[in-house]
């Protein structure tokens, strides 16, 4: 029988873990832009308020991260609903998922936004002003084109953790790949065996993810000559 019956589940997990790593991105993504955004442009309080979340985040390894922002969350919500004489709420596990790691990704994403911004060419932004362009405009037809193209490789970096990452929701409760096929493992003694499984879902994972990224990159990169060793 094929994965010994668990072939069905399997694909499950594989499908959750793929959404939660995709939500988590996007999540990441907004964090990140804001978070380097208040560091460059920002007043004193926003820069400092983005320093402090870079710096804890990068500071504290992942898998305590995702506890204590996970039962952090769950306490603060019960003791609201406490408060306001309500019953205890649940935390979908899945909602959870994808704000932990987006929070946690989030401040690597703003350092790689950051250091794109700070890439771009300041005459290129005064020369669009220069134009009559506002604010906006600069920042959507001057700034941003050229930070994606900088922020490509970091961004692919990260997305890539980050899909590894959804395998540290399991520990929450979530039935993505990795806690079914543990489940598997136990249940049929093969554990070796459906590990493996796993790690050659994750690694056609990644694999179709570098193709989209070099796609992006091509895309990103068109008009500007490659330098030559």
């Amino acid at each position: 029988m094929f994965l010994e019956g668990y072939g069905e589940q399997i694909l499950n997990g594989t499908w959750l873990s793929v959404k939660l790593a995709t939500f988590s991105l996007l999540f990441a993504l907004v964090l990140g832009l804001l978070g380097a955004l208040a560091k460059l442009f920002g007043n004193g309080f926003f820069r400092a308020c983005a320093q402090a979340y870079t710096t804890l985040i990068r500071s504290v390894p992942d898998l305590v991260l995702m506890l204590l922002i996970f039962f952090g969350i769950q306490q603060m919500l019960n003791s609201l609903t406490d408060a306001l004489g309500f019953g205890q709420i649940d935390l979908d596990p899945f909602v959870t998922g994808v704000l932990t790691i987006g929070f946690i990704y989030g401040a690597y994403f703003a350092e790689t936004f950051r250091g794109a911004f700070l890439a771009v060419p300041k005459g290129q932004l005064e020369a669009g002003k220069a134009y009559g362009m506002s604010n906006g405009q600069v920042f959507k037809r001057v700034l941003f084109p050229q930070m994606m193209r900088f922020a490509l490789p970091g961004i692919g970096n990260n997305w890539l953790v980050v899909l590894k990452a959804t395998a540290l929701v399991s520990i929450i409760g979530l039935s993505d790949l990795v806690q079914v096929v543990q489940s598997a493992g136990r249940a049929t003694g093969k554990m070796f065996f459906f590990i493996l499984v796993a790690g050659l879902i994750y690694l056609a994972l990644t694999t179709i993810s570098n193709i989209l990224l070099w796609y992006l990159s091509r895309r990103y990169s068109a008009g500007v000559r490659e330098a030559k060793l």
